[in-house]
């Protein structure tokens, strides 16, 4: 064989190794798919193209039930199962032991995974939204905020002064609607805290109406239309956002002359002279947790007062508790709530666990699942939603003795 045909030959092996290699390589990686093990996912289906079963998963149920949705689906398939809800496969679980580990695991297994429209009208530096070191920044900012010095000596004290203007409002022999006044006294508190703000002033009447148009958009549907409530809620998104900044250009102006607010200490200035956060996440910041402090808080009370009214002997047992403190307190010629009158609350703090697990404020996060894992012989994937939901916990005939029953001595046994 001549040189020139041995080296006709190797340029054309050449030009074939390559397709060959990449014929092994998909061949191989073919074996590898094929004998791999399918995934034990937990059962379940997706219900719609596209829609899933949302719909059905939002459906409005009583707060002291967990919904149709998912008793039929517990019923079918068990405590965990696979669903596709918010426009994403899912795991749903209410399981109390899965639950525990995904808010044990917060950060490690799991993170913050709302949907883009919570995004949209809360702001993209919500604590909602924002997941690693930027959202523990944020956190801490808060939880350093409302220190337990803080609580004690200033926190304490403005809940009793706000309580006692809601309940001289009130007229004799005149009704009144409990869900209103709650959700007033918490706006105002959270306003007086966050802003300085003052009750019953127009300025903070005005922010109050502004809010409700707000909360009425944050919990529809995501249309950007014109005269849809998402639409307007955007809008007074906009409006609130602007007295924020007002106020937060106002402190600049008091800080540069060297002024201090030690009367007015609250949630903006601290953010301010204490964190290096721009303004933008301030405000985001401080509509996020106007947001989640008055609607958990107001819903509570709300509550709080409705499974009361249906328990006369808890209405008794909870004026003796607080006669014998005001007794106490006039002995000792002391006037005002303090820590220790709270500490010696224990009935009442019956009475708001029990109200918080059959009244399921929160009944259920988003989170995201950061890497797989197992548990109970189901395979969890990365990257899928799981939904831990309180609130089929809370109502497990398993854990608690007649769980769709206000029972708050249920909490005197368990501790």
């Amino acid at each position: 064989m001549s040189y020139s045909s041995l080296m006709s030959i190797i340029e054309e092996l050449l030009l074939l190794l390559p397709p060959a290699l990449v014929a092994l390589f998909l061949y191989i990686n073919l074996i590898k798919w094929i004998n791999r093990k399918k995934p034990n996912l937990p059962p379940g289906g997706l219900g719609w193209p596209f829609l899933g079963e949302t719909f059905s998963y939002l459906k409005p149920h009583p707060a002291t039930s967990m919904g149709q949705f998912m008793e039929q689906h517990i019923s079918r398939y068990g405590k965990i199962y696979r669903s596709s809800l918010f426009g994403e496969p899912t795991i749903v679980s209410a399981d109390a032991g899965l639950n525990r580990f995904i808010l044990q695991n917060e950060g490690r297994y799991f993170e913050c995974s709302y949907p883009r429209s919570i995004g949209g009208i809360l702001g993209k530096w919500s604590m909602l939204v924002l997941v690693g070191e930027m959202h523990r920044e944020m956190r801490m900012i808060s939880l350093n905020f409302m220190s337990n010095v803080r609580l004690r000596s200033y926190l304490l004290p403005e809940v009793e002064r706000h309580a006692w203007l809601v309940l001289r409002s009130w007229k004799e022999h005149s009704a009144f609607s409990a869900q209103e006044e709650a959700k007033k006294f918490t706006f105002n508190l959270m306003a007086k805290n966050i802003m300085s703000m003052n009750p019953g002033e127009p300025e903070t009447e005005k922010l109050r109406r502004e809010y409700i148009t707000f909360m009425k958009g944050v919990v529809s549907a995501p249309l950007n239309f014109p005269g849809t409530p998402y639409w307007k809620a955007l809008k007074s998104r906009s409006t609130i956002l602007k007295v924020i900044e007002l106020k937060m250009n106002e402190r600049f102006q008091e800080m540069n002359k060297g002024q201090e607010r030690v009367e007015e200490d609250d949630l903006l200035g601290w953010a301010l002279k204490q964190s290096s956060l721009s303004k933008e996440q301030i405000l985001d910041l401080l509509l996020s947790l106007l947001f989640a402090g008055h609607e958990t808080s107001s819903m509570a009370l709300a509550l709080a007062i409705f499974f009361l009214e249906g328990c006369p002997k808890a209405v008794q047992e909870l004026r003796e508790e607080h006669l014998e403190i005001a007794c106490r307190k006039k002995l000792k010629g002391e006037s005002g709530l303090n820590w220790e009158d709270y500490k010696q609350m224990e009935f009442t703090q019956c009475v708001i666990d029990e109200t918080l697990r059959l009244g399921n404020v929160v009944r259920f996060v988003h989170r995201k699942v950061l890497h797989d894992f197992r548990y109970k012989g189901y395979d969890i994937p990365r990257g899928w939603k799981i939904l831990p939901v309180f609130a089929a916990v809370h109502l497990d005939s398993s854990l608690y003795d007649d769980p769709h029953q206000f029972n708050p001595w249920r909490w005197q046994e368990l501790n």
